[in-house]
């Protein structure tokens, strides 16, 4: 009876050892390290910030090329809690007539939050964006449950569109275009002079010093 017990107990520590020993093995063989970044790529989408692409250029940008008709459509996203009407009531949140210009919290009549009212100043373009962009990273502790609108050129159709309800904030340039990475302030003109010039033939100079005289054709 022992010898048995004996011989089975030795089978079975012998067959956890072979099993212990196939799990080392196989997880060496078969070891993968964690990603740097988790989830799968999906082919023609670009994350913002990825070689430059979807970088957020300053709102005046989008400004210049704003639709007010777009804006308005865009406003029906904000329409259950606001209304831009001329003497419009308050709803859950204030009324939005000439909001574009006015002190922020500025509303009489209405209950904001500490925090938007802590923020003073007036709805500028950039403070709008800002706000209409994420309300709980510009005014944290807002009563506003918007998530807000992520995209530029929408928050500037739709501010473009507020500014004609009652507001006249002027709409500001947008700015110029950088120089390309490594250009100089006198390449452009480098570059001018680099080029053939054509003389009165029709025929390039090489040697790009004027006019040709027509005396030696």
């Amino acid at each position: 009876m022992d010898n048995r017990f004996n011989t089975t107990s030795g089978w079975v520590l012998f067959a956890l050892i072979v099993a212990l020993g196939s799990t080392i093995v196989a997880g060496e063989v078969f070891h993968s390290e964690r990603p740097e970044k988790m989830g799968y790529p999906i082919a023609g989408v670009v994350e913002p910030g990825e070689d430059g692409a979807g970088a957020e250029q300053p709102i005046a940008v989008y400004l210049a090329s704003a639709d007010a008709a777009k804006g308005e459509a865009s406003f029906k996203k904000c329409a259950a809690c606001h209304n831009a009407a001329p003497g419009g009531a308050h709803a859950l949140g204030p009324n939005l007539h000439a909001i574009m210009g006015a002190p922020v919290a500025g509303k009489p009549g209405f209950a904001y939050s500490e925090a938007l009212k802590g923020k003073g100043g007036t709805w500028t373009w950039e403070a709008m964006s800002e706000w209409l962009k994420s309300p709980k990273g510009f005014a944290p502790g807002t009563k506003m449950t918007f998530a807000g609108l992520g995209d530029p050129q929408e928050r500037a159709n739709l501010m473009v569109w507020l500014n004609s309800q009652g507001s006249s904030l002027p709409i500001p340039a947008a700015p110029a275009p950088t120089a390309e990475p490594g250009a100089g302030p006198g390449d452009g003109a480098q570059k001018a002079e680099k080029q053939p010039v054509v003389n009165a033939t029709g025929a390039a100079d090489p040697k790009g010093g004027g006019e040709a005289d027509p005396q030696q054709n």
